[in-house]
């Protein structure tokens, strides 16, 4: 399991969900596994690891024995996807404070702004192999 990033998300949120469904379009090595932070495996990778105290709207990587959150896990995902969006990796220089202080703006909003759902996604055949659950 850690030879891969793992992402882990909330399950229910309809943001988060477009969040992962985005990941794994542009994701062409399949470097990413994911896991709704409501599955058992999510909390037994943060106790493993000592996350504590995140709420349900935190966004985290764990990848080469590291974790990142938020915005800096947003920010390092970027580096792995198709296309140009290693160029986001600019947004690095803006303090985590202030990257943070916008992440947790949409994130208190989230399921007000795109909805929820009543449980965690179900992953399409396709991409099944790709969630830890």
């Amino acid at each position: 399991m850690e030879k891969h990033q793992i992402i882990i998300f909330d399950g229910v949120c309809n943001f988060c969900n477009g969040a992962v469904n985005f990941i794994i379009k542009r994701d062409t090595q399949a470097v990413f596994k994911f896991a709704p932070m409501q599955s058992e495996i999510a909390q037994q990778l943060m106790a493993k690891h000592g996350i504590q105290g995140l709420s349900e709207d935190s966004f985290i990587l764990f990848k080469s024995g590291q974790c990142f959150v938020r915005t800096n896990a947003a920010l390092e995902i970027t580096q792995h996807l198709g296309g140009l969006w290693f160029l986001l990796k600019v947004f690095k220089f803006v303090p985590p404070v202030i990257r943070d202080y916008f992440y947790r703006l949409l994130a208190r909003n989230r399921y007000r702004l795109f909805g929820r759902q009543n449980q965690c996604m179900i992953p399409t055949q396709e991409v099944r192999d790709r969630f830890l659950i």
